[in-house]
């Protein structure tokens, strides 16, 4: 399948943008506040709050207002079905437990698919404005102090290599094994940082992220920027990563092969 070009992918990254600026007014107005409304999805606390289905659903306004034939995929509402061959899949708030906290390292993902690839995507942080977005031939950061291409980092040294991750909130513990079997041979281990760490990626920043117990809506948006701005990102074979599961995202191929000659065992 031939990937949407000219005014149809320009009408996608406008769609994208605006439905990331709706869901940055709707999140702000919850962020830090008294009236969440957080539940759970499950007995072991998996937050949702209010701000996440009201986020979700004034995306999914803007794009079927738009864009009626496309399919959208969102954590809180499911999957509508679309006849385009195109796909939106959005996380409203990714990392809620670091939003109901009160960290500003969670975000608002947004991507569009087709039956094959991810086409384009956004990681938005609200709080900070920060904006990274990525498909159709560009990559790019846009910040309250200034706005560029997006490239990721160059090392491949494992030894000099900056790794994150969720565990061990997130994963089983055979994920976090293989995590820290590959930790281990990194300069320098950070954690918690949720769809935040994958921005810093594509932004030259890190060199490895690595998760495990993902959801196709977890890693669509940082998976199309971070390919967007020069990185690669797989399951823990080398395998397609576009549906989740265990995860790793390197600035450049020849990390991504050291790092994973080690994951691969696990």
């Amino acid at each position: 399948m031939v990937g949407p070009v000219g005014a149809d992918a320009a009408d996608i990254i406008a769609t994208a943008q605006m439905a990331a600026d709706a869901a940055r007014v709707v999140t702000l107005r919850y962020f830090r506040g008294s009236n969440l409304n957080t539940t759970s999805k499950r007995t072991d606390f998996d937050p949702v709050t209010a701000a996440d289905r009201e986020a979700e659903q004034v995306m999914r306004d803007i794009i079927t207002a738009r864009r009626p034939d496309d399919a959208i995929l969102g954590e809180e509402y499911g999957e509508t079905a679309g006849t385009s061959g195109l796909t939106w899949v959005l996380d409203p708030i990714d990392g809620t437990r670091g939003f109901i906290s009160g960290t500003p390292t969670w975000g608002v993902l947004i991507a569009v698919r087709d039956a094959t690839r991810a086409l384009y995507g956004i990681v938005d942080q609200p709080y900070i404005g920060e904006r990274f977005a990525g498909g159709f031939g560009t990559a790019t950061f846009n910040g309250p102090h200034n706005s560029h291409a997006l490239v990721t980092a160059s090392n491949v040294e494992l030894s000099e290599a900056i790794i994150f991750t969720t565990f061990p909130e997130v994963g089983e513990a055979a994920d976090a094994e293989g995590f820290q079997a590959l930790a281990q041979h990194c300069k320098l281990t950070r954690y918690g940082m949720d769809c935040y760490a994958y921005a810093l990626l594509a932004a030259g920043q890190v060199d490895l992220v690595v998760e495990a117990g993902l959801q196709t809506y977890d890693i669509l948006g940082p998976l199309a920027v971070i390919e967007a701005a020069g990185g690669i990102v797989t399951d823990w074979k080398g395998g397609s990563a576009m549906q989740g599961g265990r995860v790793i995202a390197a600035a450049n191929a020849e990390i991504h092969a050291r790092a994973l000659e080690i994951l691969s065992k696990y």
